[in-house]
């Protein structure tokens, strides 16, 4: 082949190739340019035209609609009319609409632009008057109609179980739940408001939806907790803790149940209210302190007695204030320096605290007081005053005169030692312990110490038998000492069955009882000699 030849060999593929590229691209050219099913049209035919969302009304009544708008309505699921159902849905996003809707039937049209959620999308609604009665009310996204936003099938069953479990808990909650907006105007809640709304206005309620409660407002950090307040329906008061989160311009609203806890504050109060009268009454001061050790309760008691003011307790002092004030005001022990007084108020506080803890206070005024710290639970420790001057003075009367009655007794020249009823020794004086040396525990050992310390005898034997008889009279007799002297000893009933007996040394009624039990121990052995004395004569 010679050049001629190769030459249109290539011009003709070449051509041929060109002319490809432009008929390639003058079809694309074409099916971008042109609407239809093979443009841009093939695209959307391809995707689906979105439905518009009409809805027809008579009244309130719903006669038709499209199928994105009943499955608007379906989603809504209120127990209301059709209307207001649809006017929940709208509220939120066009916040004219109540007022405006009012004035369709005189305007005949009106058109609201509103938000779509919290973004930046928004929606366009249209409502006419059709005339007899019938309204058409449009709602449409224009931003969606070219946006090119496609879900996967997963994606989207995926987003709608999440929707319905969050739907159905905070259907399900009995907590209150609802949003404010700007103008404090309720432009969402949960089924539990609701519920309640409808029960307090004894019937189907409209939008906007009522107030239930006037909540407060977040403060600067948006958030607000533990606001307590109160609904009141038919003379029957429900307690409710608010919490509340900022959300853009909106606030969400939550009011937890709080009417246990109500309840039981109202009982405690009532408790302590009662707790309060009874300390009132008592003449022992009380000083209850907490954990921290502030005062938290007294009685009008402990102001009597330690003179401290009202206003120093009502202002809740710490217990070393309050230790520091009675020191003050010396009420208690005079210390001999402040650093040991502070150290044995600490361990005054720690003993209190771990037990039960007892201190007697001789105050510088001559007064005594008896001071209790008893531990109380979560820490907490309460102190008891009692004033028992009385008390420690007769105590002191009561001691000097058994210290004088025992003065009395050692005087005695006699041996005296008093026996319980079940042979406890109560009490002896100083001749008995010089005569028989420490005195005994009971009885049995009194008589065991009085048989190892002299001779046996009828006069031993006769004070044995005077002492463990029952209810025996009054008896007397004589037997050997400890030093072979000549005791006689008497028995004398007294009060409670107690017995007391008196050894004397030396006596003449005391030789004479115990010459006459001689004789009376001799008189057998004299008795048993007479007839053989007879029988030699």
């Amino acid at each position: 082949m010679d050049i001629q030849g190769v030459a249109l060999v290539v011009t003709a593929v070449l051509c041929g190739t060109a002319s490809v590229i432009l008929a390639v691209a003058a079809i694309r050219l074409w099916d971008a340019w042109r609407p239809g099913p093979h443009g841009t049209g093939a695209a959307a035919g391809l995707e689906g035209k979105i439905q518009p969302m009409v809805f027809l009304f008579r009244a309130s009544r719903l006669v038709d609609a499209t199928p994105p708008a009943r499955a608007l309505l379906d989603r809504i699921g209120a127990p209301d009319d059709d209307w207001t159902r649809l006017m929940r849905w709208i509220g939120p996003r066009f916040p004219d609409a109540p007022d405006r809707l009012a004035m369709l039937a005189r305007l005949g049209r009106v058109e609201l632009i509103g938000e779509h959620g919290t973004g930046s999308a928004t929606l366009r609604l249209v409502a006419e008057d059709l005339g007899d009665r019938l309204w058409r009310v449009t709602l449409t996204d224009p931003g969606a109609d070219h946006a090119g936003i496609v879900v996967d099938s997963m994606t989207l069953q995926a987003m709608e179980e999440e929707l319905q479990l969050l739907r159905g808990a905070l259907d399900q909650t009995p907590m209150l739940v609802w949003r404010l907006d700007a103008d404090d105007r309720v432009t969402w809640a949960n089924a539990a408001y609701l519920r309640r709304a409808e029960a307090r206005a004894d019937g189907a309620i409209g939008w906007p939806l009522p107030r239930l409660m006037d909540a407060p407002r977040p403060g600067t950090n948006g958030n607000i907790r533990g606001r307590r307040t109160a609904i009141e329906d038919q003379g029957i008061v429900s307690w409710y803790d608010c919490h509340a989160h900022q959300m853009g311009d909106q606030v969400m609203m939550f009011a937890l149940p709080a009417d246990a806890a109500v309840r039981a504050e109202r009982s405690l109060r009532d408790f302590v209210q009662t707790l309060t009268k009874t300390f009132a009454d008592l003449p022992i001061g009380l000083a209850i302190f907490d954990q921290g050790r502030n005062l938290q309760l007294f009685n009008p008691a402990l102001i009597d007695l330690t003179r401290l003011p009202t206003g120093f307790l009502t202002a809740r002092p710490s217990l070393f204030d309050f230790l520091d004030q009675l020191r003050e005001r010396r009420m208690v022990p005079e210390p001999k320096d402040y650093r040991s007084w502070r150290q044995h108020m600490a361990n005054l506080e720690s003993a209190a605290a771990t037990g039960h803890h007892v201190e007697t206070w001789s105050l510088p005024g001559g007064q005594t007081y008896r001071v209790t710290g008893r531990p109380h639970p979560d820490g907490a420790v309460a102190f008891l005053f009692e004033n028992i001057t009385s008390e420690m003075s007769l105590t002191r009367k009561f001691r000097a005169e058994l210290l004088l009655g025992a003065h009395v007794l050692d005087g005695l020249d006699d041996a005296l030692a008093v026996f319980s009823n079940t042979g406890q020794l109560v009490l002896s004086n100083q001749a008995y312990r010089s005569l028989w040396g420490a005195p005994p525990a009971n009885l049995a050992d009194a008589v065991a110490g009085w048989q190892a310390a002299s001779p046996a005898g009828p006069g031993f034997q006769a004070l044995r038998d005077a002492l463990t008889a029952t209810d025996a009279p009054a008896a007397s007799g004589a037997m050997a000492g400890p030093q072979g002297e000549l005791l006689g000893w008497t028995v004398t009933t007294l009060s409670g069955g107690r017995r007391m007996l008196r050894f004397r040394a030396g006596s003449a009624p005391a030789i004479a009882s115990a010459q006459a039990l001689a004789a009376l121990d001799q008189a057998p052995a004299l008795i048993h000699s007479l007839p053989n004395a007879m029988g030699a004569e």
